[in-house]
């Protein structure tokens, strides 16, 4: 294991910038909205704020988090590792998802490694981790390779936190006698259709709802990256507007509308993807092991914690997460959606209190 600081080469911010200065836009039709993408006038003020990011300074704000890389069976992989202060800490490993990187946790930090020594990777072909080169990169494969980091660290046991993929990498996890227990914020096996759900409770219903609006309104993006993510990969690789707008739309479609997430946390997010040229091995997690994604998965007896935001892009149902999980909390959260370690982090700090220091 070695020290690892950002230290993004200074031809790389002036091509950044000189690609943004140089945007081909193209012409939106009268009256385009999200419906089709993020709107150009929001994308161009967007653009002009990265133009004007000052990315030594974020830099320099994320080089104050302890930071290491290690290689673990040929593939490198950069993590976060924070150890607290309190001799009664245990560990707690953070997943992140897509798309975003290992600081999303970053307001999350100092709050929590008041009670907890923290371990926040990179996952494998996300930002810092770099671009996975070759194919095979699956939940279990990750989990894997995660576990191996905490063996190396020396937590013979520790506790596991994550959301979107870092959900379902979490799930993994915790099928290994050394996670004693998990939080998570989506479990996509539990949601309900109209022929499973019982229509006369609300949360069944929005769950069905929610299910058919990912399904018909924004499944384009898995769509790409599931079945073309080289495709995705060229674009968003040689366009940092692409980039931006992927991100974006993800962001705002999924968040809550009244919090949303914070310019400068997607600032920082499209620029480390974009430095790192992770676009197309991120995208590619959606077409590698994507055929069990949301089916059932095996028995859990983990004790298990979940957090349902109301404005996250679907809503699990608790008898459906109890076929195969070992439920021990469930809490409907105030507000939030998708991003909570983002958008509501001072919410995400209590819950996880709350539900792992019993």
């Amino acid at each position: 294991m070695k020290p690892f600081e950002i230290a993004i080469p200074q031809s790389e911010i002036d091509d950044l910038h000189r690609r943004l200065d140089h945007t081909r836009w193209p012409v939106d039709p009268e009256g385009a909205g999200w419906a089709q993408g993020v709107p150009q006038p929001r994308l161009r003020e967007l653009v002009q704020h990265w133009r004007d990011f000052d990315w030594r300074e974020t830099e320099r704000r994320l080089n104050k988090i302890p930071q290491f890389v290690t290689e673990i069976d040929g593939t490198p992989l950069h993590f976060l590792h924070v150890p607290s202060a309190n001799p009664a800490a245990r560990p707690l490993l953070l997943s992140h998802g897509w798309p975003t990187t290992c600081f999303a946790f970053e307001q999350m930090i100092e709050p929590l490694s008041r009670d907890f020594h923290l371990v926040i990777p990179s996952v494998p072909g996300f930002g810092l981790s770099g671009p996975t080169t070759e194919l095979g990169w699956t939940i279990p494969r990750v989990a894997d390779m995660i576990a191996e980091l905490m063996r190396r660290l020396g937590y013979g046991t520790y506790l596991a936190h994550g959301y979107d993929y870092g959900a379902m990498l979490t799930r993994q996890l915790g099928l290994r006698d050394e996670v004693t227990a998990v939080h998570v914020n989506q479990i996509f096996s539990a949601g309900v259709t109209q022929e499973t759900a019982d229509m006369e409770v609300e949360a069944e219903r929005r769950s069905v709802e929610k299910a058919f609006r990912y399904e018909f309104e924004q499944f384009g993006y898995v769509a790409m990256q599931s079945t073309r993510p080289q495709s995705v990969a060229h674009a968003l690789t040689d366009s940092p507007v692409a980039q931006l707008e992927w991100i974006e739309w993800a962001f705002h479609t999924w968040s809550d509308p009244e919090i949303g997430v914070p310019l400068d946390a997607l600032l920082t997010t499209a620029s480390l993807f974009w430095f790192t040229r992770t676009a197309g091995s991120s995208a590619r997690y959606y077409q590698e092991g994507d055929e069990t994604w949301g089916e059932l998965e095996p028995m859990s007896t983990t004790p298990t914690s979940v957090a349902v935001f109301p404005h996250d892009v679907g809503v699990p149902i608790r008898r459906m997460a109890e076929r195969n999980h070992t439920i021990v909390r469930w809490t409907d959260m105030p507000r939030g959606g998708h991003f909570a370690a983002m958008e509501v982090p001072e919410l995400m700090v209590r819950e996880l209190r709350e539900a792992f220091l019993v």
